[in-house]
Order: structure tokens, then sequence, then C-alpha cells
């Protein structure tokens, strides 16, 4: 009996981390090679990418997708954390109107350098800002290149707006409501925050992190990326971390044999296709 493997999609409740879930599915599926891609806070709720067996070293090709969002800010109070958790520091009168505000989401659409915000889990000489946050110690990490792709207003009601908003990977999305506010001049924090998408992977398919049930074949991890199928005595060298002739693709692409299995991922070099990562079948386990 070989250990179970493959991608999951998880419905990721309100008030656990991405971290209890992996141990949920640990739990469920009794093996321990469990990852998962694209955190999300313990308040956010929505699709969670989760690897099993040799998938979890495919989940680095994931962060690169565009990630949508559904949420709702609230304008006229800012917290210490950007968001619903955190203590208010200021509140102001709300003034804007719902035009006003499709207007500061409108200006946010595409690219930019954000901040990632003093409660986050990057880390910075080898401590969690949160940490330190905690503390009352101040640390900053240096802004990231992010890119926004679309920022809708779907409902605005009193001082509450809801969005839906189309980003990159590594995007705060507290700090582009956190934004909005400031464009607005009255603050404004996050309330609630549903991630519905991940490149092609959707929430309407996922399942709850207790009850995962079998996974996706672990092909459905790079379903995204350039596929290129080999002969048999390619695939056996491939097989092997065997440099291959160039694809003329730019970046990563999936390489498959000929039975559809997939052998890993090559990115080509000059006049060299290189192997990024290869999946052995010597990577299966009896469970």
């Amino acid at each position: 009996m070989t250990a179970p493997e493959g991608l999951l999609l998880i419905d990721k409740p309100k008030g656990v981390t991405s971290h209890d879930c992996v141990s949920m599915v640990r739990r469920a599926l009794g093996t321990k090679k469990v990852g998962h891609a694209g955190t999300l806070d313990p308040m956010a709720t929505g699709l969670l990418v989760i690897g099993v067996g040799r998938a979890t070293r495919l989940l680095r090709f994931l962060g690169d997708l565009p990630k949508t969002y559904e949420g709702t800010g609230r304008l006229g109070q800012e917290t210490d954390t950007l968001d619903a958790e955190g203590s208010i520091l200021r509140s102001t009168e709300v003034e804007a109107t719902r035009e006003d505000v499709e207007g500061a989401c409108a200006a946010l659409v595409g690219g930019s350098m954000q901040t990632p915000p003093a409660y986050s889990a990057v880390k910075i000489g080898g401590r969690k800002l949160y940490e330190a946050a905690r503390k009352g110690q101040v640390l900053q990490a240096p802004p990231r290149s992010i890119r926004v792709d679309a920022f809708d207003v779907l409902d605005f009601e009193g001082r509450d707006f809801g969005f839906r908003v189309t980003c990159s990977g590594g995007t705060y999305v507290r700090v582009l409501v956190a934004d909005i506010g400031s464009v607005l001049g009255c603050g404004a924090h996050l309330t609630r925050l549903v991630r519905t998408r991940i490149g092609p992977l959707d929430l309407s398919d996922a399942v709850p992190p207790d009850g995962p049930g079998s996974p996706l074949p672990v092909e459905r991890a790079v379903a995204h990326l350039p596929r290129v199928d080999l002969e048999p005595e390619e695939a056996r060298v491939a097989g092997h971390g065997s440099i291959l002739a160039p694809s003329g693709i730019e970046g990563p692409h999936a390489v498959f044999g000929p039975d559809g299995r997939l052998i890993g991922i090559w990115r080509d070099e000059g006049a060299k296709a290189r192997p990024e990562m290869v999946l052995s079948r010597d990577d299966e386990r009896p469970a």
C-alpha cells in the first residue's frame, strides 16, 4: 500500500490557521508529508491548496499564480493589525460615496510596491514581524513588488464596502484596504476576507480540512504550466534528472512520460533544458 499523494483544495474555516488545516489533513489521511501553499490569516476563509506526498514539492510552482478574494472593508476606523482582529487606533467620520470608493480601488490597479504589515509572518533577521509587534518593537520589512489586476466594488452600505480583488501572490489585501482608507482620508480596515480562486483552482471544488477524501492527482498541481510530452527513451533519461533538448518555452514547463505521468519540471537555459525538480517514482513510499 502506497502513502496518499496529490493535491487537496481545502475550504479553510475562520479562526484556524493554515498550519492547523495541515494538521487536520495529516490526521485524516494518516500521513506526515503534508504542506500548504499561500497562507491565509486565521480571520480569512476560503481556498487553501495543500500538497500531500510528492505534491508538496510542487507547491512552490503555485506561488506566482494570481489570487482572487472577496471581502469587506470598513471605512472610518484604523486598527493596528489592519483588520478586525486588531485594536482600533483612530475613528473618523465617513463622507465618502460609492463612487469615491470605486475610484480609490481603481487607482490601485496595476503594479506597485507594497510594504508587508507589522502584524505578518514575514521574517527580518530571523524574527517574525508579528512577534516583534506584540512586544511593542518596530521592525519593518522592505517593500515588495505586487500587481493588482482588478479591484471592483460589489456593494456599499454606510461605511462598509464589499469588494472583489484579483492580485499577484504575496499581496496583502488588508494593506490594500488600508490604502483605500488613506486615499479617502478616513482610514479603513478589513472585516471579512474569502479567497475564491488561485489561478485555475476554485473554491467551489474545495472540501473541509477534517474530511478531505482522496487527493487529486499530483499532475493537477502543474496543470497551469506548459506541457512537454516525451518519447519512452527521453522519459527514461529524464527520470534520472538528465538535461533535455530545449522546449522553446519561456519559464518552467511540466515534463510528462508516454504513460501520462509527471516526470518533473524543466526550464530552458540557452541550448539546454535543465531540471528544476524531478519527481522520481522512487519517492513513493509504503504507508
